[in-house]
C-alpha cells in the first residue's frame, strides 16, 4: 500500500470572473495530485460568479464555497480560506488565471524532497526574469523578492506550509501591494525556499481587473504597505532596502500613470497624484533612481517628484507617441 499523502488546499478568491472561473477551476480540478480541498470565496460577487461556485461545489466534493456578505477585497477573500483550510500545504490561485495540471504535484514534490517552506515555480503572461532551479535561504529569498526575480511578488504559482501562511495572514487593510507585503512576512519566518522555473501557471492580463482600472482610495493603501516593508527591510535585511524602495518607486510611477489615463476616483485625479508624489518623494534617492531599468521611468520619476503637471505633460505626449506609431 502506498503512502497516505498530505491534503493540500487551494484557496481561490473569487469576485466577478464569471467569463474566467470555469477554465481556472477545471485546470484546478484536473490536478494530477488528488488529495486537494478547493475553498472557493466568493467576495460578494454581482455577476453570478457565486452561483457557479455553488454549482462547482455542489458537483466535486472536494470543492467548498464560501460568500462573503460584503465585498471586502482579496485579502480578505484569501483569510477566510485560510482559516477554513484543513490541508497541510496551502496554493492559492486566482480566479481569472489558469495552472497546469502538474502544478501541485510538481511543487508538492520539490518541496518534500528539498525540506525547504515554499517551493516557486515559473509563470507565463506576466513580466518574469527566470533563472535556475535553486534552494535560497531566507535572507536570499528576501534579497530575490526585492529584485522581482526570479519569483514575482505574486502569491499564486508557490506551494506554502500551511502552519507558515496561518501565522503570517494579509493586512485586510491593504488592497494594492497587498501580495508584496504578505510574502515578505511570509518569507521573515520560512526556513528556506525552493525555486523550480518550469512554467506551471498562466496568468491573464483582463481588462477591468483591479491593475487596470484607475486609482482609488483603495489603491493608496499600497503607500502603508510599502512603507512598512523598506522600513522593516532597513533594519533586519538592509542590503535589499534600496531594491524595495525602488520596487514601491515603480509602484507609484504605474499608479501615477493611471492616474492620469484612467483618471481617478471622484474625479480627484490632481488630489491623488499629489499623495503619489508625496511618497515617491519619501522613495527617491540617486542610489535608487541609479536601479531603474529603463530611461523613461527614470525622466517619469523625476518630473513626478518635481511637479505632478509636468509628469501629466510627459505621459500624455507618450501617450500621443504611441497612438502616433499605432496608425
Amino acid at each position: 500500500m502506498g503512502q497516505e499523502r498530505p491534503l493540500i488546499s487551494v484557496i481561490v478568491p473569487v469576485y466577478n470572473v464569471g467569463d474566467y472561473l470555469h477554465d481556472c477551476l477545471a485546470s484546478v480540478l484536473a490536478q494530477s495530485y488528488r488529495d486537494i480541498e478547493v475553498i472557493l470565496v466568493d467576495d460578494a460577487s454581482t455577476d453570478g460568479s457565486g452561483r457557479l461556485c455553488d454549482t462547482y461545489a455542489a458537483r466535486d466534493q472536494r470543492v467548498q464555497a464560501v460568500h462573503l456578505s460584503a465585498n471586502s477585497g482579496p485579502s480578505a477573500a484569501r483569510n477566510e480560506g485560510i482559516r477554513r483550510a484543513r490541508g497541510e500545504y496551502i496554493v492559492f490561485v486566482d480566479a481569472d488565471d489558469t495552472v497546469e495540471p502538474r502544478l501541485i504535484e510538481t511543487l508538492y514534490t520539490n518541496l518534500a524532497e528539498t525540506g525547504a517552506d515554499i517551493s516557486v515555480c515559473g509563470a507565463d503572461g506576466i513580466q518574469l526574469q527566470s533563472g535556475p532551479a535553486r534552494v535560497y535561504t531566507r535572507a536570499e529569498a528576501v534579497g530575490r523578492l526585492a529584485k522581482g526575480a526570479p519569483f514575482n511578488h505574486v502569491p499564486w504559482g508557490k506551494l506554502y506550509k500551511a502552519r507558515l501562511v496561518k501565522r503570517c495572514p494579509f493586512d485586510e487593510k491593504v488592497f494594492y501591494s497587498e501580495d508584496l507585503l504578505f510574502l515578505y512576512g511570509l518569507l521573515k519566518q520560512a526556513g528556506q525556499v525552493s525555486y523550480l522555473p518550469e512554467v506551471l501557471c498562466h496568468y491573464t492580463q483582463r481588462e477591468g481587473s483591479q491593475v487596470q482600472s484607475g486609482v482609488t482610495e483603495r489603491k493608496c493603501t499600497a503607500f502603508a504597505a510599502q512603507d512598512a516593508v523598506c522600513a522593516d527591510a532597513a533594519v533586519h535585511f538592509p542590503e535589499t532596502e534600496a531594491d524595495f524602495r525602488q520596487l514601491a518607486l515603480e509602484a507609484n510611477r504605474c499608479l501615477a500613470v493611471l492616474a492620469v489615463k484612467k483618471g481617478a476616483e471622484n474625479g480627484q485625479t490632481a488630489f491623488y497624484l499629489k499623495r503619489i508624489q508625496e511618497n515617491t518623494r519619501r522613495h527617491l534617492s540617486w542610489q535608487t533612481l541609479r536601479l531603474c531599468p529603463r530611461k523613461r521611468d527614470k525622466i517619469q520619476l523625476l518630473a513626478l517628484c518635481a511637479h505632478t503637471r509636468l509628469f501629466r505633460i510627459l505621459v500624455a505626449v507618450a501617450q500621443l507617441r504611441r497612438s502616433g506609431g499605432n496608425r
